[in-house]
C-alpha cells in the first residue's frame, strides 16, 4: 500500500476523533501528520483537497463542515512553518551564492593569464569551470627569452578549497627563480610548496613544459597530471606524452623527468585537464579516438578555434551539463 493509500483513512480517523470528542489533544495528530506530509512532499492543495473530499464524501453538516477546519488548520500550521523555514533557507542560499560569485570573479581575476603571441606558433587556450568555481588552471610564462612556459594543473575536488589551491599554484609559479625555467625544477619547487601548505586529502596534478622557440624544441615534466598529445602533421598520427610523475604534495623530494618534443611545421602539443578525456555520455566515458577525431575535424582552423569548438562538440554531447572543469590548450607550430 502506497503513502497516499495510508495517509486517507489516517486522516478521516483524525476528523472523525475530533468532531466526536472535540479533544484538543486529536489535534496534536494533525502535526504529527503534517510533518510526514511535509516529508513525502505531498503539496497544501493536495491536502485541501483531500478534506474537501472528505467532507463532502461523509456528508457532515455544515457545523461539523466548520469545526473540522480545526484539524485542517492545525495541519496547515506545519506547512507554515516549513514554508518559513525554506524562504530562510533561500534568504541564506542567495547571500552564499552573491559570496561564492564574488570569490569566482576574484579567482578570474587572480588567475588570469594572456596569451603570449609568438612568432612562428599559434595558441589557444579555453578552461570552463563545472561550477562557479574553476579547479583548473594554466597560465604562460613568457619573457625576454626565447622560452615560452605553459603551465596546467588541476586539483582533485571542486569548489572553493580547490580554487584556493589553485591561486596558491599560480602566486607560487611567480615567485620562481626567473632563471630557472626547467620543467623538471619547477615542478620540484612547486611540489615543495603543496606538500607544506595543502591538506593531505586534496591532491593537485600539473604538467608544465616550455617550448624554446629557436629549436622549436618542447620539453616538459608531468606530476600525475592528464598525458597530453603529440599530434604529428607528416604522419597525421597522435602520440601519449611519457610518463606520469607523482601528484603535487604527497612526497616533497620526489624529482619529476623531463622529456622532449621536437616540433616540425603543423606539428601540435595538446595539454588537457581530465574534464576533457573523462568526458561522460550516456554510454559511458569518451575514447581517446572520439576526441583526436573532434580535433581532427577542425585543425585545419587556428588554434583557438580548434579549443573552442571541440569545447562546443563536448560539451553538447554531454547536454549542455559539464561534469568536470574543462581545460583544453593547443600549441601549434606553423613554420
Amino acid at each position: 500500500m502506497g503513502f497516499w493509500e495510508t495517509i486517507v483513512p489516517k486522516y478521516k480517523e483524525i476528523i472523525r476523533k475530533y468532531l466526536n470528542d472535540k479533544d484538543e489533544n486529536i489535534l496534536y495528530q494533525g502535526q504529527k501528520l503534517s510533518r510526514k506530509l511535509i516529508e513525502h512532499q505531498i503539496a497544501p492543495e493536495e491536502v485541501i483537497s483531500l478534506h474537501k473530499s472528505i467532507m463532502m464524501e461523509d456528508n457532515y453538516s455544515a457545523r461539523k463542515i466548520i469545526d473540522s477546519f480545526d484539524v485542517l488548520l492545525e495541519v496547515m500550521l506545519g506547512y507554515g512553518l516549513a514554508y518559513r523555514e525554506h524562504q530562510s533557507l533561500r534568504t541564506e542560499q542567495l547571500a552564499l551564492r552573491n559570496e561564492i560569485e564574488v570569490a569566482a570573479n576574484m579567482q578570474e581575476t587572480l588567475l588570469r593569464t594572456s596569451i603570449p603571441s609568438i612568432k612562428g606558433v599559434d595558441i589557444g587556450a579555453i578552461s570552463v569551470p563545472a561550477r562557479q568555481m574553476n579547479g583548473d588552471y594554466f597560465h604562460f610564462v613568457s619573457n625576454d627569452s626565447h622560452l615560452v612556459g605553459i603551465a596546467i594543473a588541476d586539483v582533485i575536488g571542486k569548489g572553493i578549497p580547490a580554487a584556493l589551491s589553485m591561486s596558491m599554484i599560480k602566486y607560487a609559479m611567480d615567485s620562481l627563480p626567473e632563471d630557472d625555467h626547467s620543467p623538471g625544477s619547477v615542478l620540484k619547487s612547486l611540489n615543495r610548496v603543496v606538500e607544506q601548505n595543502v591538506d593531505p586529502n586534496m591532491f593537485i596534478t600539473m604538467c608544465y613544459g616550455t617550448y624554446d622557440t629557436k629549436r622549436h624544441l618542447f620539453s616538459y615534466a608531468t606530476a600525475g597530471h592528464e598525458p597530453g598529445f603529440f599530434y604529428k602533421a607528416k604522419s597525421k598520427e597522435y602520440l601519449d606524452f611519457c610518463g606520469r610523475g607523482l601528484l603535487l604534495g604527497i612526497n616533497k623530494n620526489t624529482e619529476y623527468k623531463e622529456y622532449e618534443i621536437q616540433l616540425e611545421p603543423g606539428d601540435m602539443i595538446i595539454l588537457m585537464s581530465d574534464g576533457v578525456t573523462e568526458c561522460r555520455t550516456e554510454e559511458g566515458f569518451i575514447e581517446r579516438e572520439d576526441l583526436t577525431s573532434y580535433i581532427d575535424r577542425y585543425i585545419h582552423l587556428p588554434a583557438q578555434e580548434i579549443v573552442n569548438n571541440v569545447f562546443k562538440d563536448l560539451e553538447r554531447l554531454q547536454e549542455f551539463e559539464l561534469r568536470d572543469d574543462f581545460t583544453l590548450i593547443i600549441l601549434k607550430r606553423t613554420k
